[in-house]
C-alpha cells in the first residue's frame, strides 16, 4: 500500500463512527472519483474551518460573532434548550418543533474523564438567565448516565433563581445521544417535557 493513500486511511480514521473499514472505502472512492470532486471536499472543510467560530452567546456555530438562531426576533428567547455539543443543535432544528434558543455547555459532567463544572459552560448560561429574561430552561442532554448527572446538577444550581428547569420526555431511548434520536420522537420528547425534580438535599 502506498504511503498516501495509507495517510489517507489514518486520516478518515480519526472521525467518529468510521472504522478502518469504513475509512478504506472512503478513500478509495475518493481516489476512483475525478479530482475536482476530492478538491471541492477538501476546499470545503478548510472554508468551514476558516469562517465558522462558536456564536459569542449560544456557543453553537456560526459565521458571525451571534448565530441566526440568536438574531432571529421570531424565536422565544425566554426559552433555552441546554444541550451537550452543535450537533444536538441541529437534530432539534430538524424536529421544527422547537422555536426557543439553545446554549451549547461543551460536554457532560464526567469526573473520571476529568470533566468537571468548571469545563462546562455554565457559568456562561446562569449569566444569560437575568439579562434575556429567560422563563424556562430545558435540559436535552440525552439518556447517558453523566449526562442524568449533568442534568440533575444544573436543575439543582438553578432551583433558587426564578426559572422554570424541565428536561425532555422520558421517550428518547436510555444511553442514546440525541443526535441519533429519530425526529419523532425527538419532537414528541420536546413536547411532552417535564419540569425537573432535585431528589433529596
Amino acid at each position: 500500500m502506498t504511503e498516501p493513500l495509507e495517510d489517507l486511511v489514518e486520516a478518515l480514521c480519526s472521525l467518529p463512527t468510521i472504522g478502518r473499514k469504513s475509512a478504506w472505502r472512503l478513500a478509495l472512492h475518493l481516489m476512483e472519483r475525478p479530482e475536482q470532486e476530492a478538491v471541492a471536499i477538501a476546499e470545503s472543510i478548510i472554508a468551514a474551518r476558516r469562517k465558522l467560530r462558536h456564536c459569542s452567546r449560544c456557543f453553537n456555530f456560526s459565521e458571525n460573532e451571534l448565530c441566526p438562531v440568536c438574531l432571529s426576533q421570531s424565536r422565544d428567547h425566554s426559552l433555552v434548550c441546554v444541550v451537550e455539543k452543535p450537533a444536538d443543535v441541529f437534530a432539534i432544528e430538524k424536529s421544527g418543533r422547537y422555536r426557543g434558543t439553545y446554549h451549547v455547555l461543551g460536554g457532560v459532567l464526567s469526573p473520571l474523564n476529568g470533566i468537571t463544572a468548571d469545563k462546562l459552560r455554565i457559568v456562561e448560561l446562569r449569566n444569560r438567565i437575568g439579562p434575556e429574561q429567560i422563563r424556562e430552561i430545558i435540559l436535552g442532554l440525552g439518556g447517558s448516565a453523566d449526562a442524568e448527572a449533568t442534568s440533575l446538577y444544573l436543575a439543582r444550581l438553578f432551583r433558587n433563581d426564578k426559572v422554570r428547569v424541565t428536561r425532555l420526555a422520558r421517550g428518547l431511548p436510555a444511553g442514546m445521544e440525541l443526535e441519533f434520536v429519530d425526529q419523532i420522537t425527538l419532537s414528541q420528547a420536546l413536547c411532552e417535557r417535564t419540569d425537573m425534580h432535585y431528589g433529596n438535599e
